[in-house]
């Protein structure tokens, strides 16, 4: 028995909380392809997202990410990780909503902390202090991220595996995502 993906599902949530990796993981599971949209962006302009935000800025950055979104969402159906900023625009959240469905994954900031800590990748924690940047980003973003049509806890002891089969299990409930085969 299979599942046959019917609508594009896009993971949401802070950097650090594993959408890339969870993604992977529930792509394998479903036989779907990942996409990631930072990654999508990278390649269509040949900079990293950190230089495109030093060289264009956010807003810049922001409106190339939603560009992109849109055109994933009107593809083939996949599992597709959004950056952790993508959410925050309501553009985002309704072409999501109207063509695909939201999960967010939800991970305590102690964790989110863990995970992002060692990495100089992050533009938005290139501060003075950098936890409390992430703890700000955190407390305005979660509200946002609320909204999502679906949402999986994390906790620190599950394996990329065991989060991607949580995902799983919130998404069987929807079957205009998800068709038992």
């Amino acid at each position: 028995m299979g599942w046959n993906v019917r609508k594009t599902i896009v993971l949401v949530g802070m950097m650090g909380a594993g959408k890339t990796a969870v993604g992977k993981a529930l792509a394998a599971s479903l036989a779907v392809p990942f996409l990631d949209s930072d990654h999508e962006i990278e390649t269509a302009s040949n900079q990293s997202v950190a230089e495109i935000f030093d060289r264009y800025g956010e807003a810049f950055f922001r409106r190339k990410e939603a560009q992109v979104i849109a055109r994933l969402l009107d593809e083939e159906c996949c599992i597709l990780s959004t950056g952790g900023g993508a959410f925050l625009q309501e553009t985002n959240r309704s072409a999501i909503s109207a063509r695909g469905v939201s999960v967010w994954l939800d991970v305590p900031l102690d964790l989110l902390w863990k995970r992002v800590r060692q990495r100089d990748t992050r533009p938005l924690l290139r501060t003075a202090n950098p936890l409390a940047t992430l703890s700000g980003l955190y407390d305005a973003r979660v509200p946002i991220y609320a909204l999502a049509d679906l949402s999986v806890k994390a906790d620190p002891a599950f394996t990329v595996q065991q989060m991607a089969e949580r995902v799983l299990d919130a998404l069987a409930v929807r079957p205009d995502v998800l068709e038992k085969t």
